[in-house]
């Protein structure tokens, strides 16, 4: 369903090999939160989408942890931005905003993290959405509504 949505919406699109059900584990508990049920179920159909211009729109289960876990041990991020803790980015613009879910509490929603100005704001109400829009863009989509 996931690799048929993101080629469809964007044939130059390359979806990494599925991810395995040790490394959607992994995600959880080395964040020691849940992984959203439709982030789960794309990374074990296309473990990151690359989308125009090489794009990471949405990370591999691998980086999703690495980076996660980068932004929340980073001393210099702790005087400088909210805590990150409550969210699992999971993709980015290439400029340096960050999408995410939302993790405490739960929500499926997809929400941007400016980096510019530590604001954390709702861009779309699903994964899908999110998807069919940043493949479909051309700069900071999520900017424009």
């Amino acid at each position: 369903m996931w690799r048929e949505l993101v080629l469809e919406v964007f044939g130059d699109a390359v979806c990494g090999e599925p991810a395995s059900e040790k490394a959607l584990a992994d995600v959880a508990e080395a964040l020691g939160q849940p992984i959203s049920p439709d982030l789960a179920s794309l990374l074990a159909e296309c473990d990151g989408v690359r989308g125009p211009t090489a794009l990471d729109v949405v990370w591999s289960a691998e980086r999703i942890v690495r980076d996660n876990l980068v932004f929340r041990s980073t001393p210099d991020f702790r005087s400088l931005y909210m805590p990150f803790e409550p969210v699992m980015f999971f993709g980015d613009n290439g400029g340096g905003d960050h999408f995410a879910f939302v993790r405490q509490p739960e929500r499926d929603e997809v929400f941007v993290w400016d980096h510019e100005t530590d604001s954390r704001y709702l861009v779309t109400y699903s994964l899908r959405d999110y998807l069919t829009r940043a493949l479909k863009a051309q700069g900071d989509w999520y900017r424009n509504d």
